[in-house]
């Protein structure tokens, strides 16, 4: 049975705890020309900081104007440059150097025409010196992940403006997809506001990314004409991107290999050092479109899958000259994509006997940008050659797999009856595992019980078991908790890292032997806590029929604790929704194996110590953190089992009553990840197991070894 979580309606709103300020931001969507202020532009870095230093003394309605001027300024401040650039690149052209001496001045002389036009437009437009709006990294990768949001997401709930808060919140997750408590607020700000899902509003989207998902979506609804118009929609407003980000990277660039002071590069040497990290960032502006706000890593294939979809959606109503020219397109940058290879042949069939097929090419507005990209890839290459730097073309089209063969028009297809199934290459399919998915192995150890499978748990690489432990042993292991475990540990001494309703402990192995050789907790029990990780770890490596040894990434015996006072109608969860191993993204239902995510997590269990509390349930939800697929309760020695990748969406329902105590145990596959303090575990329990056995006299100073 699945159920939906729905978040009541609190007195008292869960907010985002906000780190001390730090100051930043980078390039962000181009916005409609906004009307000037009257007077000089404000620097975006003192108004944000203004509005920060408002927010934090309680002053909320100049929290807001400040912040939001900060904003339009940043924004206005991007317009003007770009606006400048190419204002400048038209009324100032690089004239080719003439015949004969001095044939390099013309050249030189429209360089400093271009310099002082572009010194004038920004400061005619600033109204003062540009120099006013040089600004931090800090304040520059503030916002670019969009943390002025943060604040005016707090700052307009209370001021009571409840449709505003979540706009400003849903803006601020939509580039902090992993931030799971914003999800939560904004959950509660729309049920308090009466905001529907549809209407929710990013104030920073990049328009061709609005309009390449409009596209698809249209696409997979087989509505071709929409899409059409959406993809290309989608093209005119990146190419009007791709410029401005190009005209961006003409502003000031480091200098990474040198001491700017003391240079003493010649004049061709600074120019050929500064021309081309221009060129690099402006190669990398396909890269940079491709990428939605807050990722690490961009859309694979983008650009090419604009004209992929566009030559099916052409074909579909009938235009076949242009599913031809946009096949062609695609083929610029895939030219050994087989299925569009046939395809090119099968719309050739369709069209008129008299028509000049030679005369049909590849779209201009492709062939121009590639021809420009290519161009650009052997200047670089060559630069790097004759400068002496290194440089590696990355791929920026990489395709996803292949595409099935449904999704190809295959030769003398009946175009009125043809039943199409779209092209999936738009989306990533779901997470998938990079080995063979295989469970079902012996559970190597008498008296544990099997629960449920993955079939059982609605999901993939999933298992459940009891009697993992005995009564004995969680009473034990529940009792030497008490007498090791540090608030906050695991969380940098955060007490309470997930959720501020309840208190979080931790204690990892060698801790708790290093507690047990100083006496502090029976050696006996901290021995126990070591042996019993090991146990579940030689259960899943056997359960899942791996065929390499499983590694220990981390082991940590938690306990959460519900505080008193503090539980009234509550509605967030003691550990929000995530995966392990990848950062959740469930608006793009995505999860993105990238930092700061642990993607060198392959499997995770649970093994649960106690039931003596209210609430706490473990819980596995869809890609979306909100559908739950399965509901498990914990109890001693029950232990859950899973792979640890986007496939396993999980996490735990609020702690309400009384302590939940858990080994938590993460595992990997690749030796180079192993618990470091593990190793060193392994280590003192081989020293202890030859003094059991007589052969050595144990000599070490304990604080040493451990």
């Amino acid at each position: 049975m699945r159920e939906r979580i729905w978040p009541l309606l609190p007195p008292l709103l869960l907010l985002p705890l906000l780190p001390p300020p730090l100051w930043g931001g980078p390039p962000e969507s181009p916005r409609p020309e906004l009307e000037p202020e009257p007077g000089p532009l404000q620097p975006y870095d003192l108004l944000y900081a203004s509005g920060v230093a408002a927010y934090y003394t309680g002053d909320y309605e100049l929290a807001v104007r400040d912040l939001e001027a900060a904003l339009r300024s940043h924004r206005r401040l991007r317009q003007i440059r770009a606006r400048c650039a190419r204002h400048c690149a038209a009324r100032r052209p690089l004239a080719p150097p003439g015949a004969g001496p001095g044939a390099e001045l013309p050249f030189f002389r429209a360089v400093l025409e271009r310099a002082r036009c572009y010194s004038r437009c920004e400061t005619q437009r600033l109204g003062g010196p540009a120099s006013r709006h040089q600004v931090s990294e800090d304040v520059r990768s503030d916002f670019q992940r969009r943390v002025p949001y943060n604040y005016l997401q707090r700052a307009y709930i209370k001021l009571n403006q409840l449709e505003k808060a979540v706009e400003a919140g849903h803006t601020f997750f939509m580039a902090n997809p992993e931030h799971m408590e914003m999800q939560q607020n904004i959950e509660n700000y729309r049920t308090m506001a009466g905001v529907e899902e549809s209407q929710l509003v990013d104030r920073e989207a990049r328009p061709h990314l609005e309009s390449y998902s409009a596209g698809v979506k249209h696409y997979e609804a087989d509505d071709f004409d929409q899409a059409i118009k959406y993809f290309e929609q989608a093209l005119r407003e990146y190419f009007n991107e791709d410029t401005e980000c190009r005209a961006l990277c003409e502003g000031p660039q480091r200098f990474e290999e040198y001491d700017y002071l003391r240079y003493k590069a010649g004049l061709y040497e600074a120019i050929a050092d500064h021309y081309v990290q221009v060129l690099v960032c402006q190669h990398e502006c396909v890269r940079e479109l491709a990428t939605r706000p807050g990722r690490l890593s961009p859309i694979e294939n983008f650009l090419p899958l604009h004209y992929d979809y566009l030559q099916f959606a052409y074909y579909r109503v009938g235009e076949y000259v242009k599913a031809l020219e946009c096949a062609k397109a695609y083929l610029l940058l895939h030219p050994d994509d087989q299925d569009v290879l046939d395809n090119v042949d099968y719309y050739e069939s369709l069209l008129d006997d008299s028509m000049d097929l030679a005369s049909i090419e590849a779209r201009e507005d492709l062939a121009v940008f590639v021809k420009r990209h290519k161009l650009e890839s052997e200047l670089i290459k060559s630069a790097a050659e004759g400068l002496g730097f290194s440089y590696t073309e990355p791929n920026y089209w990489i395709r996803y797999g292949g595409r099935q063969d449904e999704n190809r028009v295959p030769s003398g297809v009946n175009v009125e009856g043809a039943e199409v199934h779209g092209l999936s290459a738009g989306k990533k399919p779901s997470p998938k595992i990079d080995r063979d998915l295989r469970e079902g192995g012996p559970l190597i150890y008498e008296n544990i019980t099997f629960v449920y499978n993955s079939e059982q748990l609605n999901g993939t690489q999933r298992v459940l078991l009891d009697n993992v432990l005995s009564e004995d042993q969680c009473r034990e292991l529940h009792s030497v908790a008490s007498g090791i475990m540090i608030v906050g540990d695991g969380y940098r001494g955060k007490t309470s890292p997930h959720t501020p309703n309840e208190k979080f402990e931790g204690a990892t192995v060698l801790k708790a032997l290093k507690f047990g050789y100083e006496g502090r907790v029976p050696l006996k029990s901290a021995r126990l806590f070591y042996d019993i990780s090991e146990k579940a770890r030689k259960i899943v490596e056997s359960y899942f029929m791996l065929n390499s040894t499983l590694y220990f990434s981390y082991t940590h015996m938690v306990c959460r604790t519900a505080l008193s006072g503090q539980q009234d109608r509550r509605n967030d969860l003691s550990h929000p929704i995530h995966a392990d191993n990848c950062l959740l993204d469930p608006e793009a239902n995505e999860c993105w194996k990238e930092p700061p995510a642990y993607t060198f997590r392959d499997y995770s269990a649970l093994l649960y110590m106690n039931d003596d509390f209210e609430g706490g349930e473990f819980i596995f939800t869809e890609m979306d953190a909100k559908t739950v697929t399965a509901s498990i309760k914990p109890k001693c020695g029950r232990m859950i089992s899973f792979s640890s990748g986007g496939e396993n969406p999980h996490g735990v329902k609020a702690v309400t009553k009384g302590q939940r105590c858990a080994v938590a145990l993460w595992f990997t596959l690749d030796p180079i990840y192993r618990e470091l303090e593990r190793i060193k575990a392994d280590e003192v329990i081989a020293i202890l197991d030859q003094e059991q056995q007589g052969k050595h006299e144990l000599n070490i100073n304990p604080k040493d070894e451990l």
